[in-house]
């Protein structure tokens, strides 16, 4: 990588009109940031799926604020050029539009975010024009929104009749309009991400949705090939677990002959 001039929201929306494509990976803390940052990764989200990576948990729901601004320092300690988003957890937007500033600027100021995500459609459109009123850069996030698994039945996919999908094209409009400079759109088919990207002037960044997104996004633990459940759209392109293993598995071995001998 070459070009070392940082990123900002603006960028992705011009990096969409050139036609380059977007690469978004999550990270967690400042070494993997550090590394993923090196190697070209144009977009760090600082994703909520750090309760199911990093805490183990079975979703996203337990994660706190505080969670978020620990890892978002992390992260932005080890990035240099990415641009470092943040998502906003459970309940910190949802319930008011006081609690989505104040959580929002948090995010910010502590954790040193350069922008946050929400997920949701028609009911956060006043939440992203005002956080974007305020200065606050916004990524959108629709399709299989982690926060509603419980309502959606599990993490399975979206928008797969037609009201769905024309519902969900319109509540992306509705998201550009507001303001935000990119939105996420995750285990959708994929030509409604083909016309979304198409109709979107802003850009597509997908998560299962087809390779004609302006751009796609995956947990980096699932892609180094370090998680045991990955789901089947993810693409492992390492297998990072059977390396650490064999890794302690020779040191367990050296400590242990040391202590025979």
């Amino acid at each position: 990588m070459t070009n070392t001039k940082p990123l900002r929201a603006p960028d992705l929306p011009a990096m969409k009109s050139r036609g380059e494509k977007i690469v978004m990976l999550t990270a967690y803390d400042a070494t993997m940031a550090h590394l993923l940052d090196q190697a070209g990764a144009d977009v760090l989200l600082v994703g909520d799926s750090l309760g199911m990576v990093i805490l183990g948990g079975a979703d996203t729901l337990e994660v706190t604020m505080d969670d978020m601004i620990r890892h978002t320092r992390a992260v932005q300690r080890g990035t240099r050029r990415a641009l470092v988003v943040a998502d906003m957890p459970f309940m910190s937007y949802q319930a008011s539009m006081e609690d989505a500033i104040r959580n929002a600027g948090r995010l910010l100021q502590e954790g040193g975010a350069m922008a946050v995500k929400l997920e949701g459609g028609a009911p956060m459109i006043a939440t992203i024009e005002r956080l974007v009123s305020l200065g606050i850069p916004v990524v959108g996030h629709l399709g299989l929104t982690p926060q509603s698994v419980h309502r959606m039945g599990g993490f399975k996919r979206q928008a797969t009749t037609v009201e769905a999908g024309r519902q969900l094209l319109e509540d992306a409009v509705a998201i550009e309009r507001a303001g935000a400079f990119a939105i996420v759109l995750e285990c959708i088919p994929a030509e409604l991400a083909r016309e979304a990207s198409a109709r979107l002037h802003i850009p597509v960044i997908g998560i299962g949705s087809g390779a004609d997104c302006d751009g796609q996004v995956l947990v980096s633990y699932d892609l180094l090939g370090l998680t045991s459940s990955a789901p089947p759209f993810a693409k492992r392109k390492a297998n990072l677990d059977q390396i650490v293993v064999e890794a302690v598995r020779k040191f367990a071995e050296e400590v242990r002959a040391a202590g025979s001998a």
